[in-house]
């Protein structure tokens, strides 16, 4: 079972694995555009921020943020009654795991890329509105991933054939200046041999009349 949580800004999706060997099949199936929140030292809940097409973690509004963050201190025993916990996040692509972890334990791959955000004391008009918007589900998590990587496959390829008939525009415009440069300047030379041509009549005329 997911839960599924509404942020207060449309385009992003929150949820939560119901237990640690959900948070296993979560981490197996995430998304490249999902940011991982859990509270730093202490046992919570995996919180997953689903951002919206072109968001990466430095454009994460600052409310949105802060929805996740208090919703991982209120799914966190130990981090619920203590004031002043650590909230870390990352990127999904950066969650690291490895045969030798307890279920649901994870690491990262890079520790530079794990940002933390403060969370004070618990926000209860945010946590309310928050299990307000709760909806549980039973979603194919691996269908789901399957058609997410078709998608990014098939965007990549249109992509890649946009791009590719740029270049070639830009090619043939490149081509047709060249073209006319070097027309222009086959034009100046038959000009220039015209006039060379007109030059010499003159002076032979000349000679001749002497």
């Amino acid at each position: 079972m997911v839960f599924f949580y509404t942020p207060r800004e449309a385009g992003y999706s929150i949820y939560v694995g119901r237990d640690k060997h959900e948070n296993e099949e979560l981490l197996r199936y995430g998304w490249e555009t999902d940011v991982w929140f859990h509270v730093d030292k202490l046992s919570s809940a995996h919180v997953y921020l689903r951002l919206p097409e072109g968001g990466d973690i430095a454009s994460i509004p600052a409310g949105v943020l802060e929805d996740c963050a208090q919703l991982v201190k209120h799914n966190s025993i130990e981090g619920n009654r203590t004031n002043g916990v650590m909230i870390v996040y990352t990127p999904w692509a950066n969650l690291k795991k490895s045969g030798d972890m307890a279920t649901g334990q994870v690491g990262f791959h890079s520790p530079k890329l794990v940002r933390r955000t403060r969370v004070e004391k618990r926000d209860n008009a945010i946590v309310n509105r928050l299990n307000k918007s709760k909806a549980e589900a039973f979603p194919d998590l691996a269908a789901e991933k399957e058609a997410y990587l078709r998608g990014v496959a098939r965007a990549a390829r249109e992509s890649a054939r946009k791009r590719e008939q740029e270049e070639r525009a830009l090619a043939e415009e490149r081509a047709r200046e060249k073209s006319q440069r070097s027309y222009k300047l086959l034009q100046v030379d038959e000009k220039k041999e015209s006039n060379k041509d007109v030059g010499l009549n003159v002076d032979e005329y000349e000679d001749d009349f002497m």
